[in-house]
């Protein structure tokens, strides 16, 4: 008797994703948590000093939660209206919000009233932020103008009228005090300096703004609108360096990693692109089950905060250390004594090969075709049997990993039951699929060959007329079909 030798299941490269060190990092998230707000999550903060809480402005409140707390730990809720834009000061002590009334609201992180009330707008304030000094308020409403508060004396400092429709987002410089960023539905981008009367700078986006943001070095400014997303070098003048358009539908709210190499997207179309900063291409992207509103990475990015449009705050954790160990700790537990009896008496299923290794049923195949015997086993089949043959095949012929085999087996089969045609309904069907399955084949299979036909034609073209245009010179010599040039001196 000759010794047993095991099957040699060929590998073949897997399908799907390609797995880069983004998608490792991206990926290396815990489940989401939901949170239900009270309307559509229009703004999302984190403080920027430690234990990193972020405030979730949505209908006619402001929510402050904890990283791990998934109910409110402070709640603003003197608004009759809806508010807008609540945003954390840098030293996280203070915070401010705009207003569907006009008015600007300055609060207390610690406190339970309003400290400042900023009247002046008439419509609603949807941009409010700090200025780096921390003495100054910036904000931008529906009424077309920009203004600059101070905070100590509640007073106006500045006023600027140069949009023509809502501005609707900024941001603030944290390098330069006096230097600001708005956004408008006109379609512009306004860099304005507190020093001066009127704009430094103006980029035309080409869509109505939603989102600006600046980079910490403050030489590079990115912006949102409809489905584009454009850096602009601001060194240059506002020159556009690049237009991103990976999203489907308007693109809502922007925000960058820790280290800023990544650029964060969120949009309508309920997906997340994450971008290399350096190459400015998707490295990740996650989904959502509803639009997009608001945008928000915790420091080192350990937390990602989406606010949507049915009043869901998505909130993923990164996994710690800590839990890799616990995890680790679990697997290396001795299991208890019931674990070594339980289901003693139980017959397990046969494991689906087929369907989750398919490459396995075809090495089968394979080997039996060549001892000759593949025709036996495939004959002598009852209809349940042929069933799973047949949608084998169907869903892996057209593979061109095992399509040389699978050819091969269907051909057996058609000639094995061909004369019991026409006596299952379920059988007769799954031949009539497998027959279109391959005539579709077939025809892509000609299209690609008049393509290629194609393509070799242009190819052959485009090198002929580069060896036209490059005729041969002859050593120390003019160009074949040219006189040579004489030079003459004068002495």
């Amino acid at each position: 008797m000759t010794t047993y030798k095991p099957l040699r299941v060929q590998s073949y490269p897997k399908l799907g994703e390609k797995v880069t060190q983004d998608t490792i990092y991206w990926k290396n998230y815990k489940t989401a948590v939901q949170i239900k707000e009270f309307g559509a999550v229009t703004k999302i903060d984190f403080s920027p000093l430690s234990p990193y809480n972020y405030a979730v402005t949505a209908s006619t409140r402001i929510h402050v939660y904890g990283q791990y707390s998934q109910e409110p730990i402070k709640t603003f809720s003197r608004f009759k209206v809806p508010a807008y834009c609540g945003t954390y000061r840098d030293d996280g002590k203070l915070l401010v919000s705009g207003c569907e009334d006009g008015v600007v609201r300055l609060f207390d992180i610690d406190g339970k009233g309003i400290l400042r009330q900023l009247s002046g707008h008439t419509k609603a304030v949807h941009l409010t932020d700090f200025t780096s000094d921390k003495y100054r308020i910036l904000s931008g409403s529906d009424d077309y103008t920009t203004r600059l508060w101070d905070i100590a004396n509640s007073t106006q400092l500045l006023s600027y009228s140069e949009h023509t429709d809502y501005v609707r987002c900024g941001t603030t410089s944290k390098l330069n005090p006096d230097l600001f960023v708005t956004g408008s539905y006109d379609h512009t981008i306004k860099v304005f300096d507190a020093r001066t009367d009127s704009s430094v700078m103006t980029m035309d986006h080409g869509q109505p703004v939603e989102s600006v943001l600046l980079f910490p070095s403050g030489g590079l400014l990115v912006s949102a609108g409809g489905r584009y997303v454009k850096v602009w070098d601001m060194l240059k003048g506002g020159q556009e360096l690049v237009s991103l358009r990976n999203h489907h539908k308007t693109v809502t709210s922007l925000c960058l990693s820790s280290s800023g190499h990544r650029l964060l997207s969120g949009s309508l179309d309920r997906h997340v692109k994450v971008y290399s900063t350096t190459t400015y291409k998707v490295v990740h992207s996650f989904d959502y089950a509803a639009s997009i509103l608001s945008l928000a990475l915790a420091p080192e990015d350990k937390v990602i905060v989406v606010g949507m449009t049915n009043g869901v705050l998505n909130v993923r954790h990164k996994k710690q250390a800590e839990d890799k160990v616990e995890a680790a700790s679990k697997k290396r537990r001795r299991p208890a004594y019931r674990f070594f009896v339980k289901g003693k008496d139980y017959m397990p299923k046969q494991p689906h090969i087929r369907v989750k290794s398919p490459e396995v049923t075809v090495a089968v195949m394979q080997e039996l075709n060549r001892r000759g015997t593949l025709k036996s086993a495939l004959a002598g089949r009852d209809e349940k049997n042929l069933t799973m043959l047949l949608s084998f095949l169907i869903r892996h012929i057209v593979d061109p990993r095992f399509a040389p085999v699978l050819v091969n087996v269907a051909d057996m089969i058609l000639d094995i039951y061909i004369l019991v045609a026409g006596q299952s309904a379920v059988i007769d069907k799954q031949f009539v699929k497998l027959q279109e399955l391959i005539e579709k084949e077939i025809d892509y299979q000609e299209e690609l060959v008049e393509v290629l036909g194609m393509m070799d034609t242009l190819f052959a073209t485009m090198t002929a007329k580069k060896e036209a245009a490059a005729p041969e010179r002859k050593p120390n010599g003019p160009v074949d079909g040219q006189e040579p040039s004489v030079t003459m001196e004068m002495a």
